[in-house]
């Protein structure tokens, strides 16, 4: 088209009017040209949208506090499952399951996993389980050191939430996959700044970096009506902290969309939180206003001009071996005489393992997903509680514009600090894991360990992301 184009320019040098008659199908042409390849980059997608409701139906233990005493009171908010099933061009689908919880444990997820795989045919590395980690949603796993004062009814209640959740996963990705209709997708990122640095609420002196990137990917009918909105950003949802079940500001911003845009459905995808937290807290209204916040960040982004997003969706998942500085048998003798309880009891807890004859574990599994949407969008799906740092620097990495980094997906399992957070401490440098058998905290090398896996699945998902 170039070549054409400047050839009958070339000839029509003579005169400025002989310019004018040629220059004009050329733009003419061009402009058509340039439809044509966004229209079939856009219009290659199906997709499809379902929600469930998975608010408890008895008294639960709320996940998120230690600090809690006793089951939950009453419903403040419903809480929802939902799934957006995407199929390209050929004819691949991809799922992206979220969750008004606190978070998919790996027990949890293995059984999911067995059910998707055996009802739907998917592969793991084409379904997301993504949480967005409430403080006030229910407790969906049992394990033998538990934070809270279990008795067995209370454990009953529990196992008979995780075995209705586990086939709500089941049912809200099969109705999502029978529900794809002909779509367009499109995105671009807005900006919310109610998250701050949580560490330097006690550390001033810590450097505190924040990411107040809203990406925003919006699914469309084909008549231009919206299908399914998905948004992401990085903050803990622990406005509130009380016995009442509710899915936080998260809850309150995925409401307030869907009222706004009454025919689509809003899935929120937590980001690298870990240390990011909606300041102040503790009031209801406070979290209704962080979700209005987010949900006018995102209508802003919605009425702008949108990259559409072409295929393949090229997906890539594996585990890596994240290491622990594991402690000898002689160090935790010594730390049953520490002065605080809770590296006592941690203390206790894995010298009774080995004492039974098991082994510390050396290292996580820790799961890693990557999608690719054709060149135009990188989905980075991290597990476990992940400090702001990662999503800064795979986006200094990838493109700040085509890059959304996610984490609390498939396995919530405990903290992951970057080496500065590692070198600073406190409660996400490895605190946090004294609440478990984790041995923690990670070794220096956990880092680049997560960074190199990530590299080698974006080159996996088809090839490394141009740079800006």
């Amino acid at each position: 088209m170039v070549n054409f184009c400047s050839q009958r320019l070339s000839r029509a040098r003579g005169t400025s009017v002989r310019r004018k008659i040629f220059s004009r199908p050329c733009r003419f042409l061009t402009f058509i040209f340039v439809l044509a390849t966004t229209s079939t980059a856009a219009e290659s997608w199906k997709a499809g949208v379902a929600r469930v409701d998975i608010t408890p139906k008895e008294s639960i233990w709320l996940s998120g506090y230690a600090s809690r005493k006793k089951p939950s009171e009453g419903v403040r908010q419903r809480l929802h499952l939902k799934a957006l099933a995407l199929e390209d061009s050929a004819g691949v689908v991809s799922v992206l399951v979220t969750a008004d919880l606190g978070g998919f444990r790996a027990d949890v997820t293995k059984q999911i996993v067995r059910r998707v795989t055996a009802t739907h045919g998917l592969a793991r590395e084409r379904f997301v389980l993504n949480a967005s980690h409430t403080h006030s949603g229910p407790v969906t796993t049992i394990n033998r050191y538990s934070t809270y004062p279990l008795n067995d009814q209370h454990k009953e209640v529990i196992l008979r939430y995780q075995a209705q959740l586990i086939d709500n996963v089941v049912k809200v990705i099969g109705d999502a996959i029978g529900n794809r209709e002909a779509a367009t997708l499109s995105y671009r990122l807005g900006l919310a700044g109610f998250a701050v640095n949580r560490r330097r609420v006690g550390h001033p002196e810590y450097p505190g970096p924040t990411d107040h990137d809203v990406p925003v990917l919006a699914v469309r009918k084909t008549d231009g009506s919206l299908l399914a909105i998905a948004f992401g950003y990085a903050c803990h949802a622990t406005v509130l902290s009380d016995y009442q079940i509710n899915g936080d500001w998260p809850g309150y911003a995925q409401e307030a969309i869907e009222k706004r845009h009454p025919e689509a459905v809003a899935l929120f995808v937590n980001g690298c939180s870990a240390d990011q937290n909606p300041l102040p807290r503790r009031k209801v209204e406070l979290a209704q206003r962080y979700g209005d916040t987010m949900a006018i960040a995102v209508d802003d982004v919605l009425k702008r001009e949108m990259r559409p997003i072409g295929g393949p969706l090229r997906a890539a998942f594996d585990d890596v071996a994240l290491p622990f500085r594991v402690p000898t048998e002689e160090e935790l003798k010594r730390r049953l005489n520490d002065k605080n309880r809770r590296v006592r009891e941690h203390a206790e807890r894995l010298l009774k393992i080995l004492s039974a004859g098991g082994d510390l574990m050396r290292a996580y599994p820790y799961p890693i997903h990557v999608w690719r949407f054709g060149e135009d969008l990188t989905f980075i799906g991290l597990a476990g509680e992940v400090v702001v740092d990662y999503s800064i620097r795979f986006k200094r990495a990838y493109g700040a514009r085509n890059t959304w980094v996610s984490a609390y997906n498939d396995d919530v399992f405990s903290y992951v600090p970057s080496l500065r957070v590692l070198k600073e401490g406190g409660y996400e440098g490895g605190g946090a894991m004294l609440f478990g058998t984790l041995p923690g905290p990670f070794r220096a090398a956990v880092e680049e360990t997560l960074v190199e896996k990530v590299d080698e699945l974006v080159r996996r998902a088809g090839g490394s992301p141009d740079q800006e």
